[in-house]
């Protein structure tokens, strides 16, 4: 970090504590012994999600809710556990490093976690994700979960 003072490059961290949405630091330079303030924020780059049409859209996990709040109408599902839900593929798809993610690849998240929590959910997440188009493709869908795939 750069005194603002005298130039020198070399400075101290004396404090840090936490600030809104970022880092306080108090700094004292090495050569000229003054003390400055600095901020560190994180820096997010945002998600975006790859359409089927191949088209982009930053990533909104109201969306994402929405969809789960839709599966789970007249369900035994508390919100907290929707809410949650939505929270975790939040935070593994900002883990993953990835800028872009395929709105596939965000359905199976969601499928994958409502499987766990409510099958009927579940199946009625799949039933408007994968567009069955026939009671066929419905009653396949059925049977992988019956078989527990």
């Amino acid at each position: 970090m750069k005194c603002p003072y005298c130039g020198h490059l070399d400075s101290k961290v004396v404090d840090s504590r936490p600030a809104d949405e970022s880092i306080r630091r108090r700094r004292e330079c090495l050569f000229c012994q003054r003390r400055f303030t600095t901020y560190e924020t994180v820096e997010s780059v945002p998600l975006m999600v790859v359409k089927k049409d191949g088209s982009l859209q930053n990533f909104d996990r109201n969306k994402v809710l929405n969809g789960v709040i839709r599966a789970c109408v007249k369900r035994p599902v508390p919100f907290s556990t929707q809410e949650s839900i939505v929270d975790e593929i939040e935070q593994e798809l900002q883990n993953a490093m990835q800028r872009e993610i395929s709105s596939e690849r965000i359905g199976e998240l969601v499928m994958e976690r409502l499987k766990s929590v409510d099958e009927v959910a579940y199946v009625r997440f799949a039933s408007v994700y994968r567009q069955f188009r026939d009671i066929d493709t419905f009653m396949t869908e059925l049977s992988k979960l019956l078989a527990g795939e």
